[in-house]
């Protein structure tokens, strides 16, 4: 889809009453100087232009057009604009698939054509290069410029209020999306990645709808040096719940769309605060090589602060070596310890000589940012802070190093010391949270394009429903001629059931039950042929049939692993420790096929039980290259068979040679009509 007219017109048609008039105005605020046009039927002038009775009229087909008119007469009017080839239309009005069957029939006339069409039932968009405002209401995009963050999303009021922040934070793009029934946000995310006035794309997103297109968007991004911020609201069930799997009870959408972010390098932020203060970093300073920080302060209560923040997200700090030590205590007050968080004190306030000085010996050295706690007063005489913004303004002059001012508290931050800062580059937080979580997500940014580019995921599944699962027996007799290892057995009636070619020890369980252990129906540590059957007696109870295998003895550790499908995601993997405690230890970790030997062990060292397996105080270490072989297994037997909606393996037993199946559910299902 070819976003480029519409999004950087040159000529805009604004089509409607009142809010067409204000999206000119906005325009006009904002200095766009390509042409505009007024389209009414009765209205002679709009916003001191003549206008047009109907789109027919038009000089000629323009680039962009913003349709405020009923929904009725926004299908029309966007079938003329299609007609005359217009670059797209950002449809304004609502009632649409929002309200019901006739509106989900008008959105899909409203989409039969070619033609890119944003929205409906959204705001519209902005272009902060141009000045070209499809927007009809106040907005804080107050001037043209030349780079800076893109924001995508379906939100017209989070988009609004992103524009009105205080923090410096400057849009070249600002695109609401509202119902995304033609122009989506993997299309915009593709669009805007290759755009070089775009320092980092930011997206609130309630819903991805079609997760491949936004991963090829996102690789795109990645070729592209294009860093990209996620806020991820309204998540919903996805896929099927199987009542009778492990993974059912502790499988949650949100952790399927966070391992879609992690495959493409996606930041994920968990509210509006913090989308601002990482997309601000990243639009000032870029992504960051590490998170290795400095932190300064006058304050040893702010120091322990930001100490004890900062392990909740992932920040180190940096070691001064022995001669920049040196250098920073030459600084200070003999009265003053030379650690790292900083608390210079009190002592040189006011100073800007030797402010500037301690901040340049602290900066110049081996961390990756720095990052400087100032509140600001909101009344009286503020004269002593400026040699602070100074000092720290001429010391990352000096060093180079990217640098982040944060304050306590919002109110602390006042716009004048944030432009003051922003003059040299500099960005603001306005909290110690929002820093330490924007220096994360940028240093993640930049592991990320210092990176190969991701693989593209699977295709999203069909919606499928359950419709039949398979008992152990006959799951574990399909695994293994996939090439999984499952223990050597024997199935039949309690009465019939003998070892002949099984060795001892061996377990028994009774078949057609749910969870086996629970209802007692799982026997280990059958020793001989007397044990053998006391166990079939005992079992004939619970069950008709009985499944007998061989015990294995030299386990390392119990893992589930689980193949599904997650619509419209793609097929989910999720891993964790397995065995009778899945659910209450809640130890998992989620990623979309296919992947790569490499992430996969990533994805096994993020366990609790990753240290297990690797070999934990001296006992052995399971056999890793079983571990992915089998789950390369699995993701080619759901790709052979997409009737499959999950395969659930629980426990697969790790040892020192190979990991085997030793109790599997598999559930089938079909389209959904």
């Amino acid at each position: 889809m070819n976003l480029d007219r519409v999004l950087n017109p040159r000529s805009i048609a604004f089509i409607g009453g009142r809010q067409a008039e204000l999206a000119i105005e906005q325009c006009d605020m904002l200095g766009f100087d390509g042409e505009i046009w007024g389209v009414h039927p009765t209205r002679t002038s709009m916003a001191g232009r003549p206008t047009f009775r109907s789109v027919d009229e038009l000089p000629r087909a323009p680039d962009a057009a913003f349709v405020a008119v009923n929904r009725h007469e926004t299908v029309e009017v966007v079938t003329a604009l299609a007609r005359l080839e217009a670059g797209g239309a950002i449809c304004y009005a609502a009632g649409f698939a929002e309200a019901g069957d006739e509106g989900i029939d008008l959105q899909r006339r409203l989409v039969d054509h070619n033609m890119p069409v944003i929205g409906p039932n959204c705001y519209g968009i902005i272009n902060g290069k141009l000045g070209a405002a499809l927007w009809p209401d106040v907005h804080g995009v107050g001037k043209q410029i030349e780079r800076g963050a893109a924001l995508v999303t379906q939100s017209g009021n989070i988009a609004l209020n992103l524009t009105m922040n205080t923090r410096g934070l400057d849009f070249t793009y600002v695109l609401s999306l509202g119902n995304q029934a033609g122009v989506r946000i993997e299309d915009c995310v593709a669009h805007l990645a290759a755009d070089p006035a775009v320092a980092v794309i930011g997206v609130h997103a309630e819903s991805i709808i079609d997760p491949v297109a936004f991963g090829e968007a996102a690789i795109l991004a990645h070729r592209h040096s294009t860093p990209i911020v996620m806020l991820k609201t309204g998540v919903s069930e996805v896929g099927t719940s199987i009542a009778a799997s492990h993974t059912a009870a502790i499988a949650k959408p949100a952790a399927v769309y966070q391992a879609l972010f992690d495959r493409y390098g996606i930041i994920t932020v968990d509210s509006v605060n913090q989308l601002a203060a990482t997309l601000s970093l990243l639009a000032t300073v870029g992504p960051l090589e590490g998170a290795s920080m400095v932190s300064l302060s006058c304050s040893g209560g702010e120091a322990s602060l930001v100490a004890d923040r900062a392990a909740a997200h992932g920040i180190e700090f940096a070691r001064f070596s022995l001669e920049q030590a040196g250098r920073i205590e030459a600084t200070l007050s003999d009265l003053v310890a030379i650690t790292n968080p900083l608390d210079y004190h009190t002592f040189i306030w006011g100073d800007q000589e030797k402010l500037t000085a301690c901040f340049t010996a602290t900066l110049d050295g081996p961390a990756n940012a720095a990052v400087l706690v100032l509140d600001w007063p909101t009344s009286g005489d503020a004269a002593t802070w400026y040699p602070t913004l100074e000092a720290i303004a001429a010391a990352h002059r000096a060093t180079g190093t990217p640098t982040l001012v944060a304050a306590s508290l919002p109110e602390n931050m006042p716009v004048p010391a944030r432009e003051r800062l922003n003059q040299d580059g500099i960005a603001v937080a306005h909290s110690v949270d929002e820093a330490l979580e924007a220096v994360a997500g940028a240093a993640a940014a930049g592991r990320w394009l210092a990176g190969p580019p991701p693989l593209l995921h699977d295709a999203a599944p069909l919606h499928q429903h359950a419709t039949e699962t398979l008992d152990e027996a006959d799951a574990k007799a399909l695994l293994a001629a996939a090439g999984l290892t499952v223990p050597r057995s024997r199935r039949g009636l309690p009465e019939d059931i003998n070892a002949v070619e099984l060795r001892y020890p061996l377990v028994a369980k009774a078949s057609g039950l749910a969870h086996k252990t629970d209802a007692g129906g799982v026997i280990v540590g059958i020793a001989d042929e007397v044990g053998l059957s006391a166990a079939m007696e005992r079992l004939a109870t619970l069950s008709g049939e009985v499944l007998v295998e061989e015990q294995v003895t030299d386990v390392v550790a119990e893992l589930l692993v689980t193949v599904r499908r997650e619509h419209p995601i793609g097929t989910a993997l999720i891993v964790g420790s397995g065995g009778t405690m899945v659910e209450v230890l809640d130890d998992t970790a989620t990623a979309l096929l296919p992947i790569s030997d490499s992430e996969l062990r990533n994805l096994l060292s993020r366990l609790k039980i990753g240290t297990v397996l690797a070999g934990h105080r001296g006992h052995p270490a399971a056999n890793e290259a079983a571990i992915t072989t089998t789950i390369s297994h699995l993701a080619a037997l759901m790709e052979a068979r997409p009737d499959i909606v999950e395969i659930e393996i629980n426990p697969l037993l790790a040892t020192p040679t190979e990991a085997i199946a030793v109790d599997a559910l598999i559930t089938l299902g079909e389209e959904t009509p």
